[in-house]
């Protein structure tokens, strides 16, 4: 079960990966943020920007053009 949940469903590229920083950067090592987006980029830029930083991705899936990513913060 995530620790915070990010709705940034109806927001547009940049916005959702802009969005789920701020929220990584106030949480502490070891929790979960659950992310929702509907902008397609998503799919590609959290992913992207996840393999570059020590938070690490622990699921993504697409229902009907929504996706959801839970991820784990890292050390920051």
């Amino acid at each position: 079960m995530p620790d915070k949940l990010l709705d940034a469903s109806g927001l547009q590229c940049p916005m959702p990966l802009l969005k789920t920083k701020l929220e990584l950067n106030a949480m502490v090592a070891g929790q979960q943020l659950e992310v929702l987006a509907t902008d397609p980029g998503s799919a590609r830029d959290i992913p992207a920007y996840l393999a570059m930083s020590d938070h690490r991705l622990i699921s993504q899936s697409e229902t009907e053009g929504r996706y959801r990513f839970v991820i784990e913060c890292g050390q920051s």
